[in-house]
């Protein structure tokens, strides 16, 4: 059996409260011998200043229950609060044991009863830290989730650039063209960009694809009371109430032929005609389209007029799958259980490290959308507190992981290094987060494994 000391410690931190200085020193002095961070707090006031502090990174807590001012239990009251993910232990007296009973059942991990030797303390250290490795991993991802838009998750590398370049888009007029996979957000992001704009009208999104041929220049430009049959009064089109604001053209690759010359002419001239109008109305729109379509393919094919899309691919802005950005996954999945809990009622659940394993192993095929959907499953189908794998659809528990990998490999075509680097991400899934413990199914030291996952 391994000692404890022999476990991979670094950049854990570790906040010790205890106003005797001896025995903080002590316990600072072995945690750091087993390779640990420490903060020490002398009493629970110093050690709200960390808790309330969110640049400081904090894994774990370790405090005396009595204490003057601020005693063990407000200290937890507050880290619920502020850190729920981060756990404790209690350093008790033997006089006070009923206390810090009473703090395990209100949360914490476990207590520990002076005196107490080296090993049983790194041992209960151990345990504390492993238990809550997947809690603390997405909560520090969130910490440090870059400024992004609203609704929009996503701390990966792909993400980060794509907001950058949301922010740079935003307040230009230019036509954008989004294009991803059906289920990647396209939407989200045409809204963001709006939102970002700071244009007074409105965002008006409008599905190219679910407005029937016959109707779709009526809906896009409005028309006269009585320019055709059932016409009876007049009525603005899409563009007019998006006038002032953004336009967003879902599907674009599925616009009628037909139509595609008079959706040129408004991009050029910034003028709409109804059905029936003798006249032209000006609108100031911001064009944003999408499309999961090779649409330089449709050009070749004659299905989409070339004049047209080099009109709409002014800027254009690639959505990537949810296989190419696994690290958002667990962010993703924190999202969705809290947003569907409230909107069930149903009390918050946790997600057990073995169906965290599986849902970020997946290669999800339907991308955001179908995460969404498996998790408004899972909320729905889960009896206890923690979601666990029985509670996921099967064609998730049967995916093999090894196998995974090797088909986004032969899909993407991807080199040996790239090879390398998913199944590096891949098996850092697999352990929960815990990078010590990736760090040793792949034989490597864990300054190896950062640089390798700074690529994904």
């Amino acid at each position: 059996m391994r000692d404890v000391t022999d476990m991979n410690t670094q950049n854990i931190r570790a906040l010790i409260v205890e106003d005797n200085d001896d025995m903080r020193d002590l316990m600072q002095l072995t945690l750091e011998e087993a390779g640990y961070e420490t903060l020490t707090a002398a009493n629970g006031r110093e050690a709200l200043k960390f808790i309330e502090d969110d640049r400081e990174f904090i894994d774990l807590v370790i405090t005396d229950v009595q204490m003057p001012e601020v005693t063990g239990h407000e200290i937890l009251a507050s880290l619920h609060e502020r850190r729920g993910e981060t756990p404790v232990i209690v350093i008790t007296a033997y006089g006070s044991v009923e206390q810090a009973v009473a703090m395990v059942k209100s949360g914490a991990f476990q207590y520990l009863t002076k005196p107490f030797n080296k090993e049983t303390l790194l041992g209960l250290v151990k345990k504390a830290v492993e238990s809550s490795a997947p809690r603390r991993q997405q909560a520090r991802l969130r910490r440090e989730l870059p400024s992004s838009p609203a609704h929009i998750i996503g701390a990966s590398k792909p993400m980060r650039e794509l907001f950058e370049q949301v922010a740079k888009v935003a307040r230009s007029m230019s036509t954008v063209l989004i294009t991803g996979e059906s289920g990647t957000g396209k939407e989200l992001v045409a809204r963001a960009i709006h939102d970002a704009s700071g244009r007074a009208g409105a965002f008006v999104p409008v599905n190219c694809a679910a407005i029937p041929t016959e109707l779709i220049e009526s809906e896009f430009f409005g028309h006269t009371g009585g320019a055709f049959t059932g016409a009876k009064a007049a009525r603005a089109g899409l563009f007019e109430a998006a006038d002032g604001g953004t336009i967003f053209l879902d599907e674009i690759g599925e616009l009628p032929l037909m139509m595609q010359p008079k959706l040129l002419r408004v991009l050029q001239e910034g003028t709409v005609r109804r059905i029936g109008a003798d006249q032209e109305r000006a609108v100031k729109v911001r064009v944003v389209v999408a499309t999961n379509r090779d649409l330089e393919t449709e050009v070749r094919k004659g299905k989409f007029r070339e004049d047209l899309y080099w009109r709409l691919n002014v800027i254009q802005l690639s959505l990537p799958p949810l296989r190419k950005r696994p690290f958002d996954i667990p962010l993703l999945i924190e999202h969705f259980v809290t947003g569907y809990a409230e909107v069930s009622g149903s009390p918050l659940l946790e997600v057990s490290p073995e169906t965290l394993a599986i849902l970020t192993a997946y290669s999800w095929p339907g991308n955001v959308r179908e995460l969404e959907n498996v998790i408004e499953r899972a909320v729905s189908m889960a009896t206890g507190a923690v979601m666990q794998p029985e509670d996921l659809p099967g064609r998730l528990r049967d995916d093999n992981h090894v196998a995974s990998v090797l088909n986004q490999a032969r899909e993407n075509q991807m080199t040996l290094r790239q090879l390398e680097l998913a199944y590096a991400a891949e098996t850092l899934r697999r352990a929960g987060g815990n990078k010590s413990r990736a760090a040793e199914i792949l034989g490597l030291d864990r300054k190896t494994l950062y640089r390798k996952l700074e690529a994904c």
